[in-house]
């Protein structure tokens, strides 16, 4: 039971419908008109971690000035220090990290979320 995407020639509206069989002919939900012409719908494309990551780079790297805009960054180079030194990560470290990917920065860090990047600390 497909859904398609349509123009109505009629109303000019673009409309969504949803069709029990293949051979229906589709009207349009606005004006009733069965002047319509599918168009192709959009569509997402999800990434693994792996590829987001690869994508992202290196802290100081090319693409360094985006890299800790996207949080997913928050503690991977922590994660991947650990994983090369074959320690494990600590519990409360992963629940840091965790916490600052959704929002939740820890207080010694928030002062650091309204600064400018090339503010120097002391």
């Amino acid at each position: 039971m497909p859904i398609y995407e349509y123009i109505c020639g009629t109303c000019n509206k673009k409309v969504t419908v949803f069709l029990r069989a293949a051979t229906a002919e589709p009207l349009c939900p606005v004006c009733g008109s069965s002047s319509l012409t599918r168009i192709i719908s959009s569509f997402a494309v999800h990434k693994s971690i792996s590829t987001i990551y690869e994508e992202s780079g290196t802290p100081g790297g090319a693409t360094s000035a985006d890299y800790y805009k996207d949080p997913r960054n928050i503690g991977r180079r922590l994660e991947k220090q650990l994983r090369d030194s074959n320690i494990d990560i600590p519990p409360e470290i992963e629940r840091s990290i965790a916490e600052a990917r959704e929002g939740n920065l820890p207080g010694s860090l928030k002062d650091l979320d309204s600064a400018a990047a090339d503010s120097a600390y002391s």
